[in-house]
């Protein structure tokens, strides 16, 4: 299972998904042009001691990431406000690549029709979104727990 930020908005995010990456032993991929300017100091400076732990792989643009290998490995799927399944109802897959979307925008339509599904993560009616790094959580621990590497993990311990 691997991470993908499509585009992000927030350095601090990105450093909060790579330290989420390297705790659960997942790549994470990012989509660039970022919103701020990405270089391999931004990269070291947000992620703190975690960088060393974390496999982070940068992509020029979501065309360049669709012809990589990586891409073509997994099964893409979108988490997002407005997907087609709820989370604990979606059948992740190990092989999984969990996209999402930047804080302000999402993501464009080319990505929406790349992906194979789309999930959602309940949330209270009145309330519009989650942070997208709480929902990368979310989104990674269930699909880590559906695929028994958290019970792997645990067992590691």
């Amino acid at each position: 299972m691997r991470i993908v930020l499509f585009q992000p908005d927030i350095p601090q995010n990105v450093g909060a998904a790579i330290r989420l990456a390297a705790c659960f032993g997942v790549a994470l991929d990012i989509i660039e042009p970022c919103a701020f300017p990405m270089s391999d100091k931004t990269l070291k400076r947000a992620s703190l001691d975690y960088g060393r732990l974390a496999d982070v792989v940068r992509h020029d643009s979501w065309e360049v990431f669709l012809e990589s290998a990586i891409a073509k490995e997994g099964r893409l799927v979108l988490i997002e406000t407005d997907g087609t399944k709820f989370i604990h109802e979606f059948e992740f897959s190990s092989k999984d690549l969990l996209v999402l979307g930047r804080e302000s925008a999402g993501v464009t339509e080319a990505v929406v029709s790349a992906c194979a599904a789309s999930v959602a993560i309940p949330i209270m009616p009145d309330a519009r979104s989650l942070n997208v790094h709480t929902a990368t959580a979310i989104a990674l621990a269930e699909g880590l727990r559906q695929t028994g590497a958290l019970a792997a993990m645990a067992a590691s311990r």
